[in-house]
């Protein structure tokens, strides 16, 4: 008999979840004006944590800014071809890293002392929490398409500012940024194209 995990991995998923989340999916600049709630944030933060990172160390740190006093933070540090799509946005998710993860690890990986392979170790540290808030960032778009949400990455701004405003004497730092929202798709341009397999990829 299958155990429920094996009966989730044993098809893929339906055609409609692939081409929301990936096929069909844009990055939106123009939005709606219908607000995401708060209880809508936590269940796209409750489905992203579930992404693999290396040892389960979890340093993604999110900031969402969605009051008229985040944005006039905010905005100053946008470039200003970002500055507009930011302001109209119902939410702009501010992706960071925490180079102090590894004091979570205890909680995250207590099999071992994880939390010795990182302490003192500065560009241990600072790769780790780059590449896996990187990853978490990617789920964390992908949980908001798959719950019907659009999305608008940008890395236009000046991530020092955007520091200095959210994370002043913290040890959280800025990646990129996201708008979350309702895209209004009358607004898109025509879909870029990408790349071939033949083109990127190699089987050895």
């Amino acid at each position: 008999m299958k155990t429920s995990t094996e009966s989730l991995n044993a098809a893929p998923i339906g055609r409609y979840a692939l081409d929301r989340i990936f096929v069909e999916a844009r990055t939106h600049n123009v939005w709606r004006k219908e607000s995401v709630s708060d209880e809508k944030l936590h269940e796209i933060y409750d489905l992203m944590k579930w992404g693999p990172t290396s040892a389960n160390c979890c340093p993604a740190r999110f900031v969402f800014v969605k009051t008229p006093e985040g944005k006039q933070k905010l905005l100053p540090c946008m470039t200003p071809t970002n500055v507009e799509k930011t302001k109209t946005a119902p939410v702009t998710a501010i992706i960071a890293h925490d180079l102090e993860f590894y004091e979570k690890l205890p909680k995250l990986f207590a099999q071992t002392d994880a939390r010795a392979w990182f302490a003192g170790n500065k560009e241990l540290i600072e790769a780790t929490a780059f590449r896996n808030g990187t990853l978490q960032g990617a789920y964390f778009m992908i949980a908001a398409r798959a719950l019907g949400f659009d999305c608008g990455p940008m890395s236009g701004f000046d991530n020092a500012k955007v520091d200095a405003a959210f994370f002043k004497d913290t040890s959280w730092r800025s990646n990129f940024v996201c708008n979350v929202g309702f895209g209004d798709a009358s607004k898109l341009h025509p879909r870029n194209p990408r790349l071939d397999f033949a083109e990127v990829c190699r089987i050895e």
